[in-house]
């Protein structure tokens, strides 16, 4: 018991608007539910839990994560509640700051338990119909400051490695936990092959069809972690996770689910570091910084894309950094800042060109070919354009070189590419090739999940003003009103209600 009030409880208790008696007596109930017949709280042991910071033992904090879930319609984990015994609930530092308020980093026999309970309490999001999106998001500066130190140190894997008490290791009863068993290599390179899959179909379709599936393996992956394998199996399976969790983080994003996404980004990260591969740990917080920037954060996403960096290490290879920066770039023209994005464009440029691909390539940057340069590029060009009309010209040239070379069925940035197009030649002041790649991008989009595709083209749509009294503009428009699904609350100024 820490004696202060545990403020993270606290804000959710005043969320979810339950009384402390109705609270005690839906603990009860639950936890009888998930097979513990004997717990019994009160409204008193409730208010020691909110009011002094007492943490209750197991599996009271599993039933208070299961029903702030339910409640809230979005993952809330124990870290979340503030319920880990050897956490910060209630603990500040001497200058009264609280700790990491954002949960990273965690201790690192902690990571596998924390992967395994966020996809538990995921799933069951899915299989009761609930929408995770009503938390906050995390500042890219806070994300930054907590995970610096902690991802500029190199851990050590031990298989004989002493295993810390933790609450979340105790009975699975309400989760889907894999029960932990060794595993050999073959096991871990059908893992392996099943990203590559769901990789794949990601970036087919978008993120909306495979996420419940790339979250289940996820979970199972976590409680394979569980087991002590030998250092070498350890690390690949660490690999796998890191991966699962990134598409998983970017599926949820694709989908709208931008909490639960950024959570996922940050496992990701802490399991590729757990695995000693540093650059996928930069190349997961580089994808938190693309949700940034999508999301109108270009400030956060220049501080998460500096520890993406300088935390990645020495063994990043050329074309990573390359795409590392063209995500800055995009960032500073979010910004406006013109001159600061052609700079970190033509650095880009050069190291992809001088990437010989003398090592070979991590699996991950397999997709980061010329076509996602030039996409890349245009998109910072395209995004700059609404500061400066002229860039919307190089806009166009860097489009028209990607989509020349999309030839592998990655169609959601066929989309992207196309809607890049089509906003430059409205910029350009050339609407009858705008409405030509406009279209192509719409005829896609229908069999397409990805809803940031649809976020795209409510931006495009708002230049379409300009040309309403254009007969194929005015078509065009009519026709983007009818298929465009409800905007989400808060990021639609300017588009179609």
């Amino acid at each position: 018991m820490s004696g202060q009030p545990n403020t993270r409880l606290t804000d959710l208790f005043g969320l979810a608007g339950w009384s402390k008696g109705e609270l005690a007596r839906l603990v009860n109930k639950q936890a009888a539910a998930m097979g513990h017949p004997q717990l019994s709280t009160d409204t008193s042991r409730v208010r020691r839990w909110i009011d002094t910071g007492e943490i209750p033992r197991d599996p009271v904090p599993r039933v208070l994560a299961a029903l702030f879930t339910e409640r809230l319609g979005r993952v809330v984990t124990i870290e979340d509640l503030g319920l880990v015994r050897h956490g910060r609930a209630g603990k500040r530092q001497g200058d009264g700051v609280e700790e990491h308020p954002d949960g990273v980093p965690w201790a690192p026999e902690r990571t596998a338990a924390v992967l395994t309970e966020f996809t538990g309490m995921d799933l069951m999001l899915n299989r009761r119909g609930l929408v995770g999106a009503g938390a906050a998001l995390a500042a890219g500066s806070t994300l930054s400051s907590a995970m610096h130190d902690w991802l500029h140190t190199d851990p050590t894997l031990k298989a004989d490695a002493p295993v810390v008490h933790d609450p979340l290791h105790a009975d699975p009863a309400g989760y889907d936990r894999y029960e932990a068993a060794p595993i050999g290599s073959q096991e871990i390179e059908e893992l392996e092959r099943s990203v590559e899959v769901f990789r794949a179909w990601d970036a087919a379709r978008g993120g909306g069809l495979q996420r419940k599936a790339v979250v289940g393996q996820l979970n199972e992956v976590g409680g394979m972690l569980a087991y002590h394998h030998p250092p070498h199996l350890q690390r690949r399976l660490w690999g796998v996770a890191a991966n699962l969790a990134v598409l998983a983080g970017w599926m949820s994003h694709d989908v709208g689910l931008e909490p639960t996404a950024q959570k996922y980004f940050v496992i990701a990260a802490h399991a590729a570091r757990e695995g000693g591969d540093r650059p996928r740990a930069g190349e997961a917080l580089s994808r938190a910084a693309r949700q940034m920037v999508h999301l109108g954060r270009p400030d956060d996403a220049l501080d998460l894309m500096k520890l993406a960096q300088s935390g990645a290490g020495e063994q990043l290879q050329p074309r990573t950094k390359a795409m590392f920066h063209t995500i800055e770039a995009w960032a500073q023209a979010s910004m406006g800042k013109g001159q600061a994005m052609r700079r970190t464009l033509g650095q880009a440029e050069d190291l992809f060109v001088s990437d010989r691909q003398d090592a070979q390539a991590p699996d991950w940057m397999q997709t980061f070919k010329d076509e996602d340069l030039y996409g890349m590029t245009a998109l910072a060009y395209r995004t700059l354009a609404e500061f400066d009309p002229a860039a919307a010209a190089h806009a166009q040239y860097y489009a028209e070189k990607a989509l020349a070379l999309r030839v592998d069925g990655r169609e959601r940035s066929k989309i992207f590419d196309h809607l890049s197009m089509a906003s430059a030649c409205f910029i350009a002041d050339d609407p009858e090739q705008a409405d030509r790649y406009a279209r192509l991008a719409l005829m896609s989009m229908g069999s397409n999940s990805s809803r940031r595709t649809w976020d795209r083209l409510r931006e495009m749509y708002r230049l379409t003003a300009e040309y309403a009294g254009y007969p194929k503009i005015h078509e065009l428009r009519e026709e983007i009103r009818l298929a465009l699904p409800n905007p989400r609350s808060g990021r639609d100024s300017g588009a179609p209600a």
